[in-house]
């Protein structure tokens, strides 16, 4: 459903996970971005994301450099290979491991194309509960057309796990024509992009199904919160989020006044992946800190604030909520 596993190249979030060279960030930048934070912002978390940082090869290192400065850890997978991994993240003292599925096993395994794929994820949590010392593991699943009415049956793989939260999160997207009525407006200095809408069918969503599944989970006794983003409190509200784009659900873009993603090339922009490919700043020949308080970054957060605390096409982006 996302930019990335239907291979569309095009939009923003595509272009600031995978458009990046080199692909593996420098032992070196890394590095330097921990020093930098644990000089200026000690109490940030570094996270780990985009596309997959199990696949990073200076992952287990850098972790252990940032356990050297005191810096919180965390890191969103698909698992895959998390058996394989599970004992160094634990040795390494990860803080916290967000893991990403799609649903029940099969339903899971048809969408990331590989019929091995929830079951490794499954062999290596419990390789991590095994451990005496683990991180904090939490389960994301976004919503989508092809796992509604099967919530349930995926909270139930996992009732036994000591985890720290589920998360649903109803999918984020940008139609071609809300981007094009941003642009229209906001365009020449934030260009938006359609976005996870190439193969998703929003109008198949059985919206009906949906509705009751998050009644029926918010009313059920479990041994770990379960969340929503956004949560949702009427039918009406969840035909609203995704018949009406143009509707807002939040007032304002968190992120762009807590998060920076930076690329692997140094490159930094505001909040993350999903946002506008607005550069503010590069590592490589500007301090953290005088990016996070620097004139781009600055007048990008007062155009938001000028536009009502968010652009028309931030509208269904996560930062929202």
């Amino acid at each position: 459903m996302c930019d990335i596993g239907t291979g569309y190249s095009e939009s923003n979030f595509a272009q600031n996970l995978t458009g990046t060279h080199p692909l593996h960030m420098p032992f070196e930048l890394i590095t330097e971005i921990m020093d930098q934070a644990s000089t200026h912002f000690p109490e940030v978390k570094i996270g780990y994301a985009f596309t997959e940082p199990l696949a990073y090869k200076h992952l287990e290192e850098s972790l252990r450099y940032a356990k050297t400065k005191k810096l919180y850890t965390s890191l969103t997978t698909n698992a895959l290979t998390l058996p394989q991994k599970a004992e160094a993240l634990c040795e390494t003292e990860l803080n916290e491991l967000n893991i990403s599925l799609d649903g029940p096993q099969s339903i899971h395994n048809e969408i990331r194309g590989n019929n091995q794929s929830f079951q490794k994820a499954l062999q290596g949590m419990e390789k991590l509960f095994s451990q005496q010392q683990h991180p904090d593991v939490s389960v994301f699943c976004v919503i989508t057309e092809w796992n509604i009415g099967h919530l349930n049956d995926f909270i139930s793989n996992f009732i036994n796990y000591p985890l720290k939260q589920i998360g649903f999160m109803h999918t984020n997207f940008t139609p071609d024509w809300l981007a094009t009525a941003h642009n229209k407006k906001y365009g020449e200095k934030y260009h938006a992009t359609l976005s996870n809408t190439e193969e998703v069918h929003i109008e198949e969503m059985n919206l009906d199904v949906l509705w009751e599944e998050i009644q029926s989970i918010h009313s059920g006794k479990f041994n770990f919160p379960i969340t929503f983003s956004p949560e949702i409190n009427s039918k009406a509200d969840l035909q609203r989020f995704y018949l009406k784009p143009e509707i807002f659900f939040g007032k304002i873009c968190n992120d762009s006044f807590r998060n920076l993603m930076i690329k692997s090339d140094g490159s930094v922009i505001p909040s993350h992946g999903r946002c506008f490919n607005l550069t503010v700043g590069n590592v490589y020949s500007q301090n953290i800190k005088d990016i996070w308080n620097g004139s781009l970054i600055s007048e990008f957060r007062k155009d938001l604030m000028n536009a009502g605390g968010l652009f028309p096409a931030c509208s269904r982006c996560c930062s929202a909520f």
